[in-house]
């Protein structure tokens, strides 16, 4: 019974992905400030970790693990970069 309830459950796990993906694109581009675009752009880039995680379970592809890593790290360091620009950005234009 499992082995026929996976690929449904694979299914449904990539719409839910692709319609968050959807909202989040979304409020990157209507977000009003630049801090909820860097929460979305954060957001998405989690979502591409699920993605990848999904596609390693279907695959039994270990390899894919590695990349949702890798995308992790680069999401994160990402994030940090876009925070640190806002708070400086926001201090030399309020000087």
């Amino acid at each position: 019974m499992i082995h026929t309830l996976f690929p449904i459950i694979i299914e449904i796990s990539k719409f839910i992905l692709f319609l968050a993906m959807v909202l989040v694109c979304i409020r990157i581009v209507r977000g009003p400030h630049a801090g909820d675009r860097v929460v979305a752009l954060d957001m998405l880039c989690m979502l591409g970790v699920s993605v990848t995680a999904l596609a390693a379970m279907s695959t039994h592809a270990i390899a894919f693990i590695d990349v949702a890593l890798g995308v992790a790290l680069i999401g994160f360091l990402a994030t940090v970069a876009f925070a640190s620009f806002i708070e400086h950005g926001a201090s030399h234009h309020d000087e």
